[in-house]
């Protein structure tokens, strides 16, 4: 696998995803969901550093003032990192303890569409939420068993999402009001394609979707059609985005949990032929 590295760290992430490149920090950030952990890479020397949260650390997003907004247990929370500091803006699925976010994006308007699964993934217990930036919360839509991949279309037309249990990613009409159109099915995944996971939009219009259970990245011509994948030494593979100050660099998570593998868990960059798009901030 020529056009893959494996970037050297210290440990292996039991849940990696949600990737965010930072050009404001030069770096780049992704979560441990299971580890409990933020992890922060600079571009300039890989130097990796891992902060610990007191639940389950669904994703990160770059705040378009300052600083980041995460998804920790059921809470979205500001969140300043070096000062280890939280401040609450919201919290989902009120009347199901055992549910945990998973898997967020920020659009062009500066709001966040976030997902929530069960703890247990074995059952529809799950919802789709988008935060306003004055920080109200809406449900969208639901219900879900593994919410994932938000990739949404820069000019907020449209967004794409996938319940990974069901192998289809559904794309959705976007109103002018903030709500959802019809569920429609945009990609069926093929056996053994694995299950969609995370996924983001090249500046060509392409889709890239981690398989999980695959071993690879896809990426889908804007149509649905499938165009080419990269294979990776691991199975699980989550989430993937551009980085760097071309945003021709491809970052990509994996996670370990379940399987024994030497490089499950790892983070990968790979080559992807093609740029990206400026990463969206919440406007919170």
């Amino acid at each position: 696998m020529p056009d893959v590295r494996v970037i050297a760290r210290d440990r292996r992430d039991r849940l990696g995803e949600g990737p965010l490149w930072s050009a404001r920090h030069d770096a780049l950030f992704w979560v441990d969901i299971l580890g409990r952990r933020i992890n922060r890479m600079a571009l300039a020397g890989e130097c990796v550093e891992s902060f610990e949260q007191p639940h389950y650390a669904a994703w990160i997003i770059e705040r378009e003032e300052a600083g980041f907004v995460a998804g920790i247990g059921r809470d979205i929370v500001r969140i300043d990192l070096d000062g280890d500091a939280r401040e609450p803006i919201a919290s989902v699925d009120p009347r199901n303890a055992a549910n945990r976010l998973n898997d967020a994006k920020a659009d062009a308007k500066g709001r966040i569409w976030a997902g929530t699964m069960p703890v247990t993934c074995d059952r529809p217990s799950g919802a789709f939420y988008r935060l306003d930036p004055d920080g109200a919360l809406t449900q969208v839509d639901g219900p879900y068993t593994i919410a994932n991949g938000p990739a949404i279309d820069p000019e907020g037309r449209f967004l794409l999402h996938t319940d990974t249990a069901r192998g289809t990613i559904f794309r959705f009409d976007i109103h002018d009001d903030g709500s959802l159109g019809e569920a429609a099915p945009f990609i069926v995944f093929e056996k053994d394609w694995g299950n969609p996971d995370g996924m983001t939009f090249d500046a060509e219009g392409g889709l890239w979707v981690a398989c999980w259970g695959a071993s690879r990245v896809m990426r889908f011509a804007p149509d649905g059609t499938l165009d080419r994948h990269i294979g990776l030494p691991a199975s699980q593979i989550t989430s993937c985005t551009f980085a760097g100050a071309d945003l021709d660099r491809m970052f990509v998570t994996s996670a370990s949990d379940g399987v024994v593998e030497e490089h499950g868990g790892a983070l990968f960059e790979v080559d992807p032929g093609c740029r990206g798009l400026p990463t969206m901030k919440y406007r919170g």
